[in-house]
């Protein structure tokens, strides 16, 4: 009797986890679709900018910008990484934070490298480096499923005006990078100086053939001085936004898993509880015809 009331309560605990699991399951499919539609617009727009700045480059005018140059020596700089508030993600943190701190580690090992700074967003990632013995020297909270560009647009600036006062010489990041709903993947690029604004990322990749040579009104310089910090600010937001639906379909997948076996361990639990209660009353049958048979 004690057995089957044990099983009871075995299972009516896991039926009320399900409950849980299924309902965050729910939300993360919710949240995933929102957020989706907002990286793949983002995507679109950062790949025109880059795809601009790329024909400017190669226009055959004499076109330059402090963004797109590297500084002679590399002493500051700072590692940006992108983690979660919460967890029940399955394993999205704990890839991103491994290559994080691995390359943290490089940095400090670096002789090069003078003046590292980190700077971690979410309370996992600050957690986590805590855990490490190591203290980020600045950290944001307040980054959920739906960043803002607004609030990235202030972070950006801080950098832009660092990386041109000279305070910072290159600026890195890592972070889950989303291309589609079966594939998404820890990178770690750099994101100042924008080197690499044309050399294909993001799907702007695809060789410039006959590029009409162009008029620039009032100048070059002033239509760079507005084109590329604003490229530099997309594809900072974009990374946010790649992150945030990143850890949408992990925690999808997460409580989908979780749901699954939720429903495995029930069932192994219905099949017990109802061997446990033939056994019972396979006992009562017996100890009754025991009973009898003394009678006679």
């Amino acid at each position: 009797m004690a057995k089957t009331k044990t099983l009871n309560k075995r299972r009516k605990s896991i039926r009320s986890i399900r409950k849980i699991t299924r309902t965050m399951e729910l939300i993360s499919t919710a949240c995933y679709r929102r957020a989706m539609d907002r990286a793949v617009n983002a995507r679109a727009f950062t790949e025109r900018l880059t795809r601009m700045v790329r024909n400017l480059a190669v226009s055959g005018a004499e076109v330059s910008h402090p963004l797109l140059t590297a500084h002679a020596e590399e002493k500051n700089v700072t590692l940006l990484v992108l983690s979660s508030n919460r967890g029940l993600c399955g394993g999205y943190n704990g890839s991103i934070l491994r290559v994080a701190y691995q390359r943290w580690k490089e940095l400090l090992s670096g002789e090069k490298v003078a003046n590292p700074a980190l700077v971690v967003s979410g309370k996992r990632g600050i957690s986590y480096f805590r855990f490490r013995k190591v203290q980020p020297s600045q950290t944001y909270t307040q980054f959920e499923d739906k960043p803002t560009f607004d609030e990235v647009d202030q972070i950006a600036q801080e950098y832009l005006e660092m990386y041109l006062t000279g305070k910072l010489d290159r600026l890195e990041i890592v972070y889950t990078k989303f291309f589609s709903m079966s594939k998404q993947a820890v990178v770690h690029e750099t994101l100042l100086p924008l080197t690499e604004i044309g050399s294909g990322d993001d799907g702007a990749s695809q060789e410039v053939k006959g590029i009409a040579e162009y008029d620039f009104l009032p100048s070059a310089e002033s239509i760079l001085s507005e084109v590329v910090p604003q490229s530099f600010k997309a594809k900072l937001f974009k990374c946010f936004l790649d992150a945030a639906v990143s850890e949408q379909i992990a925690r999808m997948v997460a409580m989908k898993a979780a749901t699954e076996n939720a429903d495995s361990m029930i069932q192994t639990l219905t099949m017990a509880v109802n061997r446990s209660r033939q056994s019972q009353i396979t006992g009562e049958l017996t100890e009754l015809i025991g009973g009898v048979e003394a009678l006679k």
